[in-house]
């Protein structure tokens, strides 16, 4: 089964993750990048699309057209935002994002990157978990084929990964221990990279993908 991918947040740690697992499989022959700004990256299977305002795509649906799944790993810390500003980009973009891509493609696997504790009833007391739960379950009520939510902890960085903030690189090196005494609560980039391959070429049991679900998906 030969697939074409769009990513977005290239640019960040678990979009790039997610494309060098991408540009590295078989079935994949493949991948749009959705940057705000470039990415150097090169690859025979590689394209880029340019996007400064992703509530505006009008003039780049033809781009757009033509691939199989959305991995969609955009998106921003909650740290110094109020909850308008942080739902803005979370979840008003998502969802516009998505729209445009529903309405291009329903045939369409869309596979999102949400996170760990995220709050499926909206109305818990921390912001960022209501939002992204806000988000999921208005994805998962779109037309799609089929929505993914993916719910990832920590993550080993995939060697040779250049957008890596340096705790990262530091927790790194705790890895091997981490997984021993919370082997529920972490995982590596390349498992989530390899789970949301497989979320298209496979399918899983369930929408909403916690740490011990990616795990098991990765290696279908």
């Amino acid at each position: 089964m030969e697939i074409k991918v769009i990513i977005t947040g290239a640019t960040g740690m678990v979009g790039e993750g997610v494309l060098l697992e991408c540009l590295a499989h078989p079935d994949i022959i493949q991948v749009l990048m959705v940057n705000r700004k470039h990415n150097s990256m090169q690859h025979p299977k590689l394209k880029e699309c340019i996007v400064p305002d992703f509530l505006n795509l009008d003039q780049f649906t033809d781009q757009l057209t033509g691939y199989d799944a959305c991995f969609y790993c955009a998106g921003i810390s909650s740290r110094g935002l109020k909850e308008l500003e942080y739902s803005h980009i979370t979840y008003d973009t998502t969802i516009y994002f998505a729209q445009k891509l529903v309405s291009l493609n329903p045939r369409m696997v869309f596979s999102h990157v949400s996170g760990t504790l995220t709050d499926s009833s909206e109305i818990g007391s921390i912001m960022w978990a209501r939002v992204k739960g806000k988000t999921e379950n208005a994805l998962m009520r779109l037309p799609f084929k089929m929505v993914y939510n993916f719910r990832p902890g920590f993550m080993k960085p995939t060697p040779g990964q250049k957008n890596v903030k340096s705790y990262y690189k530091i927790i790194s090196w705790l890895y091997p221990v981490l997984l021993v005494v919370f082997p529920n609560q972490v995982s590596t980039m390349g498992e989530v990279g390899q789970a949301m391959i497989n979320s298209v070429l496979k399918g899983y049991s369930k929408q909403i993908l916690e740490i011990k679900d990616i795990k098991v998906l990765a290696k279908a």
